[in-house]
């Protein structure tokens, strides 16, 4: 486990090639306080609305979570979503977008509206037919570059009309001339079109269907994926079993069937996204078919812990690794890019997250207490804590007294506290732009309009609660009483 951790590096500026069918996944967040009058329906009261990548764009996000570099080839409608899609590839880095608009086609939107952390309702704005023919053409045109510069090439099928067999077909042949791996994420019935592919990563149900073979266990599994290899000429089958894990089964090979850590599951969408991105980077970066597929299944179980369509990181990866079934959330220690993602999943389940901040240099009652009043105040507490260098800078050569890992060890001890980060500013502002609690709490001693962070927070509907101190209880005091 940990030598696969130490290689995780070589993910950084691997490219890969992802083509398929582009998606947006809105989700629109509330409340539900009451029944409609008009039918036995729930009213949402509408708190808040995001939209990200779905569909094959899933995939790039992940590819690109990862450290890998990314081509993509898609197809958008002229419309709103369009742009917004077109906007959120921009916004990611090492992320070559080729988005071709198809003018009679509406991009593919799939709306989630949640209350409490459960989805109440889907609508899905589709076209589901093969894009127009100057489009295609388009594609292939762009395919000979795009293979070359990447070291595997992804075909994400959602069957919502991009890969046409046409397009297939040439991008398996060129791949071989280029001695490039295909990896498959494939759908519908007939798996023919993917003949000669690399890999297939069907899940139970798409194999199923495929082959027409029963696959309730790992048994049924391995039979019906070798149906596929001496059918189709497919090199390996990695099949998704999803509590059961995976399945890998290669063309002259015994299956491996590697088994998924027990955890609670919030969400499986886009799980087979995170799979096949982790495992074609892997294959690209050094590892092997198994270490591939481990990695893979070890992805896919981290992902589902996450509400929405979402990515996973090396860091969750390498965590996962090294410290077997503790969670990266449950190490309440985390950096600034993890919090961003550990507090936007609280809020997806309809947690209120809070933050405050400090030294917390030799811990006392006042601390205790301000910290206790915080929590009250919210679901989730993020706690900001100033780094060895900050607290020189604001409190003199001498101080701290303890070091920033004693600190934060402490603070992660207590029951109060859901999750510390260390910052190395005077102010915690960018941590609390990153975190965006929905409660920022602050000693009584501040006034509101003099918090850091006040005018932010209040800015996406949050509010500031100034916390009432116990008088007499400071680290300065308590270091002055030591010393006499």
């Amino acid at each position: 486990m940990s030598n696969l951790a130490s290689r995780l590096d070589q993910f950084i500026d691997q490219c890969i090639l992802c083509i398929g069918d582009l998606m947006l996944d809105r989700y629109v967040y509330g409340q539900v306080e009451r029944i409609s009058p008009e039918a036995p329906i729930p009213v949402l009261h509408v708190q808040r609305e995001t939209a990200t990548l779905g569909g094959a764009g899933n995939v790039v996000r992940n590819i690109a979570a990862l450290g890998g570099k990314v081509d993509v080839i898609g197809v958008i409608g002229a419309d709103k979503a369009g742009e917004d899609l077109a906007k959120e590839f921009r916004a990611l880095t090492d992320v070559t977008a080729h988005l071709f608009c198809d003018p009679l086609r509406a991009t593919t939107q799939k709306t989630r509206f949640i209350a409490g952390g459960q989805q109440l309702l889907r609508t899905d704005r589709e076209k589901a037919m093969p894009i127009e023919l100057d489009v295609e053409q388009k594609i292939i045109e762009q395919l000979p570059s795009a293979i070359k510069k990447a070291q595997a090439v992804i075909l994400s099928d959602y069957v919502k009309g991009v890969l046409t067999p046409k397009i297939i077909s040439e991008t398996l042949r060129l791949a071989k001339k280029e001695k490039k791996i295909v990896v498959v994420d494939p759908k519908g019935r007939n798996f023919g079109r993917y003949k000669g592919a690399s890999i297939l990563t069907p899940n139970r149900k798409e194999l199923t269907e495929a082959t027409g073979l029963p696959v309730t266990n790992v048994v049924e599994a391995e039979a019906a994926a070798r149906t596929l290899i001496n059918d189709f000429d497919i090199g390996s089958v990695l099949v998704k079993l999803g509590a059961e894990g995976v399945c890998l089964v290669r063309k002259d090979q015994p299956a491996l069937h590697l088994q998924t850590k027990a955890r609670e599951v919030f969400d499986v969408s886009g799980a087979g996204d995170t799979v096949i991105a982790t495992l074609a980077l892997s294959l690209v970066s050094g590892f092997d078919m198994a270490e591939a597929a481990e990695l893979a299944n070890l992805a896919g179980s981290i992902v589902v812990g996450k509400v929405g369509t979402a990515s996973v990181t090396r860091d969750e990866i390498e965590h996962e690794l090294m410290h077997g079934e503790a969670l990266l959330a449950e190490n309440k220690i985390v950096g600034f890019s993890s919090i961003a993602d550990i507090a936007e999943r609280w809020r997806k389940l309809g947690l209120k997250v809070g933050f405050t901040n400090g030294c917390f240099d030799l811990l006392h009652p006042g601390h205790i207490s301000l910290l206790r009043q915080a929590r009250a105040a919210c679901d989730k507490l993020v706690v900001g804590l100033n780094s060895d260098a900050s607290v020189k800078r604001l409190k003199g050569e001498t101080r701290p007294v303890q070091n920033e890992a004693a600190r934060s060890a402490v603070l992660a001890s207590l029951i109060d506290v859901d999750n510390v980060v260390i910052f190395g500013e005077d102010t915690p502002l960018e941590l609390i732009k990153v975190v965006r609690p929905d409660v920022l709490v602050k000693g009584a001693d501040y006034t509101v309009d003099k918090v850091v962070g006040a005018k932010e927070v209040h800015s996406w509907g949050g509010k500031v609660v100034l916390a009432q101190l116990i008088e007499g209880q400071s680290t300065t005091k308590t270091i002055a009483k030591l010393k006499k």
